[in-house]
């Protein structure tokens, strides 16, 4: 099916955090930003040695992984930037590929291979040495993975792969049977991170407890403990950070102590206590919070996170009461997210613009389809005969009530607010509670008519992962998102990116993308996905990835 006609929209916009000193820079039609709420300072020649503690929320049973190749969960995934080193890094500012394992390499014109030329003095933590077999052998294993769990997070990044050969010790050579134009890109990723030869000989269970995790990386993974922390320690003689750090060589810190904390409110006393370095939160600081970290002498940092913004996706099923695109449209065209993102988040706090975050490379900004129309909703859930008699709450259509089920793993003023929202036009969204464990089954069985889905990424590909049934986490979800014709135009669009190397020719189809996705509203935006971190008084040389994870490397702690 070819893809639908597209109409050109407004370049990227900035990044809007005005309280968190937000600055943004366009790149490969991307925009990119980070901010700090209090200016950097010169707080002098860095200082060797100390523990950093950082405290963030728990793991459980449903993301106990540290594996490259298996792990979604974005705390995980920034341990492992850290112990685990990549082919690529990514310029978090201009989306740029940038040399690390890799010195260069080369890519065919039909897109099919890639030839990587290696660094030939890196070594693991177990002393081995990193050569073009490393790279083979860590993509065979993903191979492997995919086969035994199909839906393991990292299979998008190797979407078409066919093999790999190592030419020499220092040049390795990837085949695709299928364009991957994203693939590059992946090479930069946490998980299409490396692991010495002993990591792959233990089992994809193994690897998700960290026991056998080996990396190049500038600190090495000592203990992982599920439900209690993570422990990493200097990497002696470390000396192949990419060019994107502050410097080379080793790292300034002995040792990290990642502690789980789920208290918002014990993460922030702890640090402006002084208990601890660091807090990581899962959702943004409160602006009662920030004003806390602030008085304390503390900088928040912020970066909206690359990939899906923070989208209801729908069951449009047949027979769903989301399957009518007049239904879908009208829910979008009730939700205020201006008034969302400032009354949850602050009055400062970025309006989500389209189906992906801004860091997104090749974002569009669609704030003009995603604006306020309670009208416009009210209209259309008319035309589908949905009616709201006189003196009713709710809509009703043959005697039935105009009902949503959202489900959710704890109720949360967002969620709320979004209810009162969609109650004004008429429609009753339902919030039932369920636990993690049941989220499989609730798919499965179609219980739900809105479901919130994400993953990190800084490339428009990985939303493969939830709408595209081939290498979507869960077949079923992505299936059920849209009718067959919307499906079969969404999987040919992301066929179409992966198979031009052209950024302005994927400019192109990631903009149908998203066109298309916010006019059928088979993704429905709710607001930016935006990573904030708290770092004391003492803490310099913070750094956001192009993931907006966190490196380490460059961290150093002021001693009295």
């Amino acid at each position: 099916m070819s893809a639908p006609p597209r109409r050109r929209k407004n370049t990227p916009r900035p990044v809007a955090l005005v309280a968190l000193g937000a600055a943004s820079l366009l790149a490969l039609t991307a925009c990119a930003s980070g901010a700090t709420t209090a200016p950097v300072t010169d707080a002098g020649e860095p200082v060797v040695g100390g523990t950093l503690i950082l405290e963030q929320w728990p793991d459980n049973a449903a993301f106990a992984c540290v594996d490259p190749f298996q792990t979604y969960w974005i705390e995980h995934r920034q341990v492992i930037r850290n112990y685990a080193d990549s082919l690529t890094d990514q310029d978090p500012e201009t989306g740029e590929i940038v040399p690390w394992l890799a010195t260069d390499w080369d890519i065919s014109a039909d897109g099919l291979t890639y030839t990587f030329h290696l660094r030939d003095d890196v070594t693991f933590s177990d002393g081995t040495a990193f050569t073009a077999d490393s790279v083979v052998l860590a993509l065979e294993s993903a191979q492997a993975t995919l086969q035994e769990l199909p839906g393991a997070y990292g299979g998008v990044y190797v979407a078409g792969y066919e093999s790999s050969t190592a030419l020499d010790p220092t040049t390795v050579q990837v085949q695709f049977s299928t364009p991957n134009a994203s693939f590059l890109q992946g090479t930069s990723t946490t998980n299409l991170a490396i692991l010495a030869a002993s990591a792959y000989e233990a089992t994809p269970e193994e690897r998700c407890l960290g026991t056998a995790n080996v990396g190049s990386g500038p600190f090495v993974l000592d203990a992982y403990t599920p439900g209690e922390g993570i422990d990493l320690s200097k990497r002696a003689g470390y000396a192949w950070a990419s060019e994107l750090n502050d410097h080379q060589g080793e790292a300034y810190l002995d040792a990290i102590r990642i502690n789980y904390v789920a208290e918002d409110s014990v993460r922030v006393g702890n640090l402006t206590s002084g208990a601890s370095d660091i807090a990581w939160p899962r959702n943004p600081f409160t602006p009662e919070q920030i004003a806390q970290v602030e008085a304390s002498g503390a900088t928040v940092h912020s970066r909206s996170l690359p990939g899906p913004a923070y989208n209801l996706y729908v069951n449009a099923a047949e027979g769903a009461v989301l399957a009518d695109e007049n239904v879908r449209v009208a829910v979008s065209k009730a939700i205020d997210r201006a008034t969302y993102a400032a009354t949850i988040y602050g009055p400062d706090y970025p309006v989500v613009a389209s189906a992906f975050d801004e860091t997104t490379p090749f974002f569009v900004d669609h704030s003009a389809d995603l604006a306020f129309d309670p009208e416009g909703a009210a209209a259309l859930l008319e035309e589908s005969g949905w009616v709201l008699e006189d003196g009713a709450t709710y809509r009703t259509k043959d005697g039935e009530t105009l009902t949503i089920r959202q489900p959710i793993t704890a109720d949360n003023p967002g969620d709320a607010l979004l209810q009162d929202q969609l109650k004004a036009v008429g429609i009753d969204l339902q919030l039932p509670v369920f636990q993690a464990a049941e989220r499989a089954s609730i798919i499965a069985g179609g219980e739900y008519d809105l479901l919130v889905n994400y993953y990190t990424r800084a490339d428009p590909g990985v939303l493969q992962w939830i709408l595209d049934d081939r290498y979507a986490g869960s077949k079923a979800f992505a299936q059920s998102s849209a009718d067959s014709q919307t499906v079969a135009a969404i999987k040919e669009l992301f066929d179409e990116g992966l198979r031009q190397s052209d950024p302005s020719a994927r400019a192109d189809v990631y903009a149908d993308l998203q066109e298309l996705l916010i006019g059928t509203a088979v993704a429905i935006p709710v607001f930016e996905r935006v990573q904030l971190a708290a770092t004391g008084p003492d803490v310099h040389g913070f750094r956001y990835t192009s993931e907006a994870f966190l490196s380490y490397y460059d961290i150093w702690k002021s001693q009295e």
